[in-house]
């Protein structure tokens, strides 16, 4: 004889409800280190998960026809938590070898998320959605109350699905973690399964769940290039960081995919030998004086603006980043200080709209490669940013790009061209670009004359960044806030690679 009532197939939609959206926000966020959180990704979570639903109430209606009993749904609802729980420890043993193999043959993030997503997340997910039209077929005992029963489980299931989305978007996320996440949607079905089951057996489940949540919390992306370690990561508010430090100590900040180094600080030098350093010597291709005040939109964890307060003791320094964990990490790992430096934490576009300062230079390096914000590439937000220069003020953009392709550099040359009346280029790396665009004249000749300008540990950047300026290359199309297909454009641009062999 049962002691413990069964519960309410209401609180069963409910929950279930409640964890398949909650596993779809922490599905895209296990994504991110590996392929990055662009649209392109959250398109292929959301349509995997769609369609594995529809497999899953298509299926779980045929299962509730043939055995119309608690106990069948109880364990339906069991293998789903189980299944979710287990998520996690499948991810880094299957997505690191998924992630090299699908970069040896430039297959780029669509191919690489839809084949993660389809693996690890479609199978919990079909099982998941099987609950609900197999607690519709139990809830219905009179055919005459069907619309009125089915209506208000849809709507429980629904109320769910939003406590899920926010609670794990907004609490278990930033509070626990991904892993744990997913293991505290998991414990959720399989205690609702243990207790409607009312077998001992059945409680091993939860009680192993149980004790998964309280093991150490381990990486989320534990490989690292030979010679490196990882000294601090975490799940940001908006991404994935990790501080990496190579034998030599140089310091370098990952984020999501990691393809890319975002931050660099090497022992005893403010300079890094990457395109953070042009930035410190081209504003002279237009000016004749150091800058006054520069605006460094997408800071990371610091690396410009550390130089910058260095090299430039006098010069006004506004550090605008949307992740604001990534500026603690920066005073902590990479030194980030100066004179006259001031941090804000806010998106680029709107902290521009909204501040009234007008800047000498305006430093665009808020693209996250493989893609970048479409916003931010745009004819409407590069007139904003001409709003904000003073008299003879340029914009330096660093574009990021694959090996070998200039699409993206093109498009965002001729966007800069329908704006600025002056726009080089600067191809100082294979897989990098800066632009400088101002309203007046800008040459390497002038940068090369104002040498004497600059301090002596820059002369020779300025020198050799002199004789890579050339005008912006020809043939791109213009975006608008309106259509700007970043994403494809990329994802074209990798899969034209691909096909010539490289």
């Amino acid at each position: 004889m049962r002691r413990i009532p069964q519960p309410p197939l209401a609180l069963i939609v409910l929950v279930v409800g409640f964890s398949i959206l909650g596993a779809e926000i922490a599905a895209a966020r296990l994504l991110a280190p590996y392929f990055g959180a662009s649209t392109i990704v959250w398109a292929n979570t959301i349509g995997i998960v769609l369609v594995a639903l529809s497999i899953g109430y298509w299926y779980g209606g045929r299962l509730a026809d043939r055995n119309p009993t608690r106990g069948g749904l109880y364990r339906i609802v069991l293998l789903a938590g189980v299944l979710l729980a287990a998520v996690p420890f499948a991810a880094d043993p299957l997505l690191g070898p998924a992630v090299d193999a699908l970069d040896s043959i430039s297959a780029g993030a669509f191919a690489g998320s839809l084949l993660a997503v389809t693996v690890l997340v479609a199978f919990p997910i079909l099982v998941a959605g099987a609950v609900a039209p197999y607690a519709l077929r139990l809830a219905i005992c009179d055919v005459a109350e069907a619309g009125t029963v089915s209506g208000r489980l849809y709507a429980i299931s629904t109320i769910g699905s939003l406590l899920g989305t926010f609670s794990s978007a907004l609490a278990f996320i930033p509070l626990i973690g991904t892993r744990r996440t997913f293991i505290v949607f998991g414990l959720a079905l399989v205690l609702l399964a243990a207790v409607g089951l009312a077998r001992l057996r059945y409680a091993l489940a939860p009680l192993a769940l149980g004790l998964a949540l309280a093991l150490p919390v381990g990486t989320v992306k534990g490989r690292t290039e030979a010679g490196t370690r990882a000294i601090h990561e975490t799940d940001t508010e908006y991404q994935y960081a990790r501080v990496v430090e190579n034998v030599a100590g140089t310091r370098m900040l990952e984020l999501n995919e990691g393809q890319v180094v975002h931050s660099l600080r090497r022992p005893g030098s403010y300079l890094t030998g990457y395109y953070w350093d042009e930035m410190l010597v081209l504003p002279f291709a237009s000016r004749d004086r150091p800058p006054r005040s520069v605006a460094i939109l997408g800071n990371g964890a610091g690396t410009m603006a550390r130089a910058y307060g260095h090299f430039f003791a006098d010069t006004r320094i506004d550090a605008v980043e949307l992740d604001g964990e990534l500026t603690d990490i920066g005073r902590r790992y990479f030194d980030l200080r100066g004179p006259h430096l001031q941090t804000h934490t806010a998106d680029a576009r709107p902290y521009l709209r909204r501040t009234d300062e007008r800047y000498d230079v305006i430093v665009v390096d808020a693209y996250r490669p493989p893609y970048i914000p479409f916003y931010l590439a745009t004819r409407e937000f590069f007139e904003l940013a001409r709003e904000r220069l003073t008299p003879g003020g340029v914009v330096l953009i660093n574009v990021g790009h694959p090996e070998r392709s200039r699409r993206l550099e093109r498009v965002l040359s001729a966007t800069l061209g329908a704006v600025f009346e002056t726009v080089l280029r600067d191809p100082s790396q294979s897989t990098s670009t800066v632009l400088i665009a101002t309203a007046g004249s800008a040459s390497g000749r002038r940068l090369g004359a104002n040498l004497p300008l600059l301090p002596a540990q820059l002369r020779a950047l300025g020198f050799t960044t002199a004789a890579r300026l050339a005008p912006a290359l020809p043939g791109g199309r213009v975006y608008t806030d309106d259509l700007a297909p970043v994403e494809w454009l990329i994802d074209s641009s990798i899969l034209h690679l691909a096909a010539k062999g490289g």
